[in-house]
């Protein structure tokens, strides 16, 4: 499963705007929210994917981007409207990062935090994803993959 832009309704005035995330209508019941605040230009978040848990992603505040990567290769996600959500599934390997100066980023979690849910090692995210064959990325794509491995970090959203 990828992510995806989900886009709420917002109605508008002229004192400004108004945005409900009606529980009813999300791809699941959240069990947790926070926000990532005083968030670093050039920074990076995240470097991560989940077993289980669900998150929708919105920038609050501000802009910046969300790399995805799934079965199917990577994704690029730039978030800058609070009326629109990224939904990120479970076994999604997900990154944040150039981040405008005012970022705000509201996660709403499927779950509770759970450590043991986390999969924090790329080689342990791609040995999880599905049998497929030995290119399934496409040359360029292994390559960025294998530059994560060589510099041992999570990676950035740039």
């Amino acid at each position: 499963m990828s992510a995806k832009i989900i886009r709420f309704p917002t109605i508008r005035d002229d004192t400004g705007g108004l945005t409900a995330f009606e529980f009813h209508d999300l791809p699941f019941n959240p069990k947790r929210v926070f926000l990532l605040t005083d968030l670093v230009q050039g920074a990076s978040r995240g470097g991560h994917a989940h077993h289980e848990l669900e998150e929708l992603i919105v920038a609050v505040s501000g802009s910046f981007t969300v790399r995805t990567l799934d079965e199917h290769g990577w994704h690029r996600w730039t978030l800058n409207r609070a009326d629109q959500a990224l939904h990120v599934p479970p076994s999604v390997w997900r990154v944040l990062g150039g981040f405008s100066g005012n970022s705000v980023a509201m996660v709403l979690a499927s779950t509770e935090y759970n450590p043991l849910d986390y999969v924090r090692s790329m080689d342990d995210f791609l040995a999880s994803l599905p049998e497929v064959q030995e290119d399934w990325f496409g040359k360029a794509r292994w390559k960025e993959v294998e530059e994560w491995r060589k510099n041992g970090r999570t990676g950035s959203a740039e």
